[in-house]
């Protein structure tokens, strides 16, 4: 009767445990959604076409297009041939942002992308195959008046992909090529107020630099950032959470060492996915709006990666310790199958992101996708990763389905059972479905959300209401596999009840004072535990 009781007891906290959980989780979705913006903004740029007849202009004079000290303009490039203007002379000046604006530390980053707008010539036709050669350099200053001081320089090469919906004929002059967008900049910091690009358009008939790409009538930009608002509400998010996760992780861990054996690999592992939990958390970011960190946008995706591969690896390992008759269990060498594919496929995806985000550390204008063997060894990268995650996947069915093989199995030995016992292992069987269908739930919410979050304009209007569905999934997914994180800890921590000796169970060699814990796989100092010894018993009858 005190086992029925201990068990229904311990279902109902499941219960309650699950509810709680549950509200918080709607919780995350609504405070992005009715209190942050939108996560990130886009503003469109046009270029100014500045004259600058100087050598070696770029070095000691920057060129700008508005304002009391602004450069000379052109209107297009008609004028510059009737003047007798060279290419070389030509400057297309940006500043960021537009004018009676500020930029601000609370935007994190700034992405911008370019597209030309190229008009076709019949005496300069656009070749197949084209590159554009861009001397590019970047500027910033907090005050109006100050001078500008140099971020980057570089020359990059894009290849230029447009097409023509028109016969290329005398008639069709004027009219425009239809061309891809071009990855330009991307800063991992917005330090500074004002900044200003100033882009040269060399040409070198004898090197052939430039030659060959039409007639360009202007350079757009689209230039994003994060929103301010976002951002905050971001960051006050990452600091409740942050204390949140550590004080489960302190209990858990205190649980664990007062057991009188050493903790089993199971929860090591989920240790291990809180620490990775809260590596994400700790708002380092607060210092990003104090100083110039433009290594944030990669320690991001470090931060994120790390916990992706102990999410995966923990999912594998929880089903593995779960396969009730094998052999080899509670060690971490007998899934390296398994977790040998996350190894690689997040060591290509770090590589990937080191030759990508790492080189922009010094060149903010560099693009691993701008030539083709940059092309090549990325997608290669890519691949590979994408392989192993199949792998992966293929793997972590087969184990699902095993271990509810074996569950279902198990469940014609519990009518033998007393009635209390009987419960206890009911209630394992049911916790273990529990967070299998918590987990199924968390991934399935993870991919709806961010494919209505592709497909939608960003927000949804109920009345008066507006609801931002982007940052809906933003707050809603980061908080959902915080409140997974947590309540694994909470739910497999050890617990320090026993059954007391009128629930033994002679037959099947149970040791009386054994403890009772969520996890079915936790090996005791003695030996295994009762669900253990249940299956292997019944595997050798």
């Amino acid at each position: 009767m005190a086992g029925a009781i201990i068990e229904n007891m311990s279902t109902r906290k499941l219960c309650i445990v699950g509810g709680i959980l549950l509200v918080f989780q709607v919780i995350a979705f609504l405070v992005g959604g009715l209190i942050a913006p939108s996560p990130t903004t886009a503003v469109p740029y046009t270029s100014v076409k500045c004259i600058d007849v100087r050598k070696n202009h770029h070095k000691t004079k920057w060129l700008m297009p508005w304002g009391p000290n602004h450069c000379k303009k052109l209107k297009d490039f008609d004028e510059a041939v009737s003047r007798q203007i060279e290419a070389n002379d030509i400057v297309f000046a940006v500043h960021i942002p537009l004018p009676s604006k500020e930029m601000s530390p609370w935007f994190q980053f700034m992405l911008f992308i370019m597209q030309l707008d190229i008009a076709f010539k019949m005496d300069n036709d656009l070749k197949e195959n084209a590159e554009i050669t861009l001397d590019v350099s970047l500027a910033y200053r907090d005050d109006m008046f100050d001078d500008w001081e140099e971020i980057a320089h570089a020359i990059e090469i894009r290849k230029l992909k447009c097409t023509f919906g028109s016969p290329k004929t005398v008639e069709s002059e004027g009219r425009h090529y239809d061309c891809d967008f071009l990855p330009f900049m991307e800063i991992g910091s917005v330090a500074h107020k004002y900044y200003l690009i100033n882009i040269r358009l060399p040409v070198n008939d004898r090197k052939g630099i430039n030659v060959g790409i039409g007639e360009i009538k202007d350079i757009r930009f689209v230039g994003i950032h994060q929103n301010g608002g976002f951002t905050k509400v971001w960051f006050a998010m990452k600091t409740f959470l942050t204390p949140s996760i550590l004080i489960i992780m302190v209990w858990y861990w205190r649980r664990i060492t007062l057991m009188t054996r050493a903790p089993v690999l199971l929860e090591k592992v989920i240790f291990a996915l809180g620490i990775s939990m809260t590596f994400i958390n700790i708002p380092v970011e607060w210092f990003s709006i104090g100083f110039d960190w433009t290594w944030m946008l990669l320690f991001g995706d470090i931060r994120q990666g790390i916990f992706y591969a102990m999410l995966l690896s923990f999912w594998i390992i929880f089903c593995g310790e779960h396969m009730m008759d094998q052999n080899e269990r509670n060690r971490l060498s007998g899934y390296w199958k398994q977790v040998g594919p996350i190894a690689v496929g997040s060591f290509c995806l770090f590589i990937f992101d080191m030759c990508e985000r790492g080189v922009q550390l010094k060149n903010p204008f560099y693009s691993i996708w701008t030539t083709e063997v940059g092309t090549e060894l990325a997608m290669a990268f890519i691949i590979v990763a994408g392989i192993c995650l199949c792998l992966y996947f293929l793997f972590l069915c087969f184990m699902v389905f095993q271990v509810f093989r074996n569950i279902s199995g198990k469940q014609s030995s519990l009518p033998a059972m007393s009635k209390a016992r009987r419960l206890h292992y009911e209630g394992l069987i049911f916790r273990f479905k529990f967070l299998m269908l918590i987990t199924l739930a968390c991934a399935a919410m993870t991919v709806i959300f961010f494919i209505v979050s592709q497909v939608t304009e960003g927000h949804w209007k109920w009345g008066a209401i507006t609801i931002q569905v982007n940052s809906a999934f933003f707050t809603g997914i980061y908080g959902m596999w915080n409140l997974y994180v947590f309540a694994l800890m909470f739910l497999y921590a050890p617990s320090h009840k026993n059954y007391g000796e009128d629930q033994s169970n002679g037959d099947l060699g149970v040791n009386s004072g054994e403890e009772l814990q969520l996890t079915t796989t936790i090996t005791h100092v003695d030996g295994p535990t009762e669900v253990y010894k249940l299956a292997r018993k019944e595997a050798q009858e």
